[in-house]
């Protein structure tokens, strides 16, 4: 007889490995969570090389967000940068998150394998230095971003924030089967929930964003800074749920038959 009879192993199948995962079960609670998010204009023809269908592309701009994460169940203590670009999906206004860098493996883990997040390894930082809070993101030993902002110049519209908060956010999260082929690929929706707003600032900004081969934030160029928004809230990681299949309509053995062609390349 099996020590681990198959009942059990899809009862506690929620995450790798299965006999100690890397991330407890949600829901994830966020305290003092603290956000620099600088929005910036950049080429629409940018936004066109990265944004999927059935997604569209609202004004050509990205919200480049820098987040410290001092304390959050399951998940612990860390910090992380990345792009989001407002975006449409029918009629409902959002985010599609297109890059997160982050220094904790537990979240990096759990992003990936629940929601989606393209989640990779790397050294963002927050810091207040004077006048100013400073964000960073090192790939290794290169500077990929730093943001600059002064540190609370006027209070921001917390309505505002809060609405922003209360957006919806999409991913595509994908899993590959054993084979190499898309096992999974789907358009997920997700919301942040119980969000208590507790102070928000606006400042001045400046966004300095260098090419990596992998850290591409670059790719989405700085041509003008429209605004940017220094607050802290508690709030809570709501899980998702698909709202696109991208291989509902596919053949499967088609999709699986193109493996070996790309495994000899």
């Amino acid at each position: 007889m099996n020590s681990l009879e198959i009942d059990d192993v899809v009862k506690r199948a929620y995450a790798m490995p299965l006999t100690n995962p890397s991330f407890p079960p949600g829901p994830y609670r966020f305290f003092d969570r603290e956000y620099i998010i600088i929005t910036y204009r950049t080429t629409r023809e940018a936004l066109e090389a990265v944004v999927p269908a059935p997604l569209e592309i609202d004004e050509p701009l990205v919200k480049y967000e820098f987040i410290r994460m001092p304390d959050s169940t399951g998940f612990g203590d860390y910090t992380e940068t990345g792009q989001v670009i407002p975006v449409r999906f029918g009629g409902q206004h959002g985010g599609y998150v297109h890059s997160m860098y982050l220094d904790d493996d537990a979240p990096i883990a759990g992003g990936r394998e629940l929601w989606g997040f393209p989640k990779k390894l790397a050294s963002p930082k927050i810091m207040h230095e004077g006048e100013v809070v400073v964000g960073t993101l090192h790939y290794g030993s290169v500077l990929c971003a730093t943001g600059t902002m002064g540190y609370k110049h006027r209070e921001a519209d917390h309505d505002q924030v809060l609405a922003s908060l209360a957006a919806p956010n999409f991913l595509i999260k994908i899993i590959p089967h054993v084979d190499g082929s898309p096992r999974i690929c789907e358009l997920v929706r997700y919301y942040l929930t119980d969000v208590t707003l507790k102070e928000a600032w606006t400042a001045p900004a400046a966004l300095d964003l260098r090419p990596h081969v992998m850290a591409d934030v670059a790719k989405l160029p700085v041509l003008e800074i429209v605004s940017a928004v220094h607050f802290t809230a508690d709030l809570t990681l709501g899980l998702g749920e698909v709202v696109h299949d991208y291989l509902a309509d596919r053949n499967p053995s088609a999709t699986s038959a193109i493996q070996p062609e790309m495994a000899r390349a």
